[in-house]
């Protein structure tokens, strides 16, 4: 099982009401809430254990509260990413400065390639990269040369039509993973425990395992009472605002 000490987390920009959405018909966040929303997942992952660190707003960068994105964080090494949006490349200026703090080997994907940390899912040593509109073959390909190096696996997964991967299944730890019904069949999660998602609960399939708890967005009773038939035990955080500009719980924090 993974266990983390630490998280970094960015503190939400006015500019965030103008995020990237394929959801328009949610409305517009209200930031004051969103900032409220961002202090309780803070206040949780400090629950969990983690020492939070928390960067300064980006305003000219109305994503980068989701800082997920931007590096992948691992046991032995730590690369920073090439997002595939490209309003949203800006926003990886300071960060491999960043990681050399907690980090001395480190990693940095190239042009053409483009990968963001949504797409990749950590499962202790195999790593399970989507193949989405944000990261393509080329990135995939790079961080999987990377993981191989350091002893470690990886593996591309095409995508259905989703944002990242992680907008669909989230590891659970110990075997288990939430699955979203449009990867129900996918042969690269045969092996798992899975537990389905029900089709009008799939915002909840994003959850975040975080030591000794699971994360889950609230408001969502089937899939609350699923993971904790799994014996697990659930903090449960409202995300109405992040969910607006297409985020999860997943996406808004570093965890290492």
């Amino acid at each position: 099982m993974n266990t983390f000490k630490h998280a970094i987390v960015r503190k939400p920009a006015k500019s965030l009401v103008d995020g990237i959405t394929t959801h328009p018909e949610l409305g517009k966040p209200d930031y004051e809430l969103a900032l409220r929303q961002h202090e309780a997942y803070v206040g949780a992952l400090e629950r969990c254990g983690l020492s939070v660190r928390v960067l300064p707003a980006q305003e000219e960068f109305p994503d980068s509260c989701f800082v997920e994105d931007v590096a992948v964080c691992t046991g032995r090494f730590a690369l920073v990413t090439r997002p595939g949006a490209d309003t949203r490349r800006g926003e990886i200026a300071g960060v491999r400065e960043l990681l050399a703090e907690y980090y001395d080997d480190l990693e940095e994907i190239r042009a053409p390639g483009t990968i963001e940390g949504g797409d990749v899912m950590m499962v202790g040593e195999a790593f399970y990269i989507g193949l989405s509109s944000r990261t393509n073959a080329d990135g995939a390909a790079q961080f999987i040369a990377a993981l191989e190096r350091r002893g470690y696996s990886g593996r591309g997964v095409k995508m259905p039509p989703t944002l990242h991967l992680k907008t669909g299944c989230s590891y659970m730890e110990e075997g288990v993973l939430l699955v979203d019904r449009a990867f129900a069949a996918y042969p690269e999660f045969a092996s798992f425990k899975r537990v389905d998602i029900a089709p009008e609960e799939s915002y909840a399939a994003n959850c975040l395992r975080v030591n000794d708890y699971v994360i889950v967005p609230a408001g969502y009773p089937k899939a609350l009472a699923a993971i904790r038939a799994a014996g697990m035990r659930t903090i449960e955080l409202d995300m109405s605002e992040y969910r607006k500009i297409d985020g999860g719980l997943s996406c808004l924090s570093l965890r290492f």
